[in-house]
């Protein structure tokens, strides 16, 4: 099933890509902004996603995180457009292809599982945010 969407309005703008019960991606749109702190991603996933909801003078507590250590498999990504406009075709875990996503400046993929390609239809600039460092090993499988 390709595109699930809630029929809340707000959560229109969310858009989960399933392929047979797995997670391929999540498409936020530019224009989702939560009333309260709302996470897309389920707390087991190891990168989460989220937005943090403060009033005005709200304090986030200084704080340090902890040398946890953990097990990881895989690489997901999040591709944010902050400039241009991007087509992204995403691939099942069979490399079938599931469709074609435009997305535009401010928009935000999830790229969890499968495979994808991204065509430039302006010029762009995308923030890419994914586990590192980077290995200099052979990481990705070209097709």
């Amino acid at each position: 099933m390709v595109g699930n969407m809630s029929a809340n309005k707000q959560t229109d703008l969310i858009e989960h890509v399933i392929w047979h019960d797995q997670h391929i991606a999540t498409i936020i749109r530019a224009s989702f902004m939560p009333a309260e702190t709302t996470f897309i991603t389920p707390d087991h996933y190891y990168q989460q996603t989220g937005f943090v909801v403060y009033p005005k003078d709200g304090v986030i507590q200084r704080h340090s995180h902890l040398p946890i250590q953990r097990h990881l498999v895989g690489t997901s990504e999040a591709l944010i457009v902050r400039k241009g406009k991007i087509e992204v075709d995403l691939y099942a875990l069979d490399r079938q292809p599931l469709g074609t996503w435009n997305l535009m400046e401010g928009d935000l993929i999830l790229l969890v599982a499968g495979g994808h390609g991204i065509r430039c239809k302006e010029d762009t600039i995308l923030l890419e945010i994914k586990q590192g460092p980077y290995t200099g090993l052979v990481e990705k499988e070209r097709f």
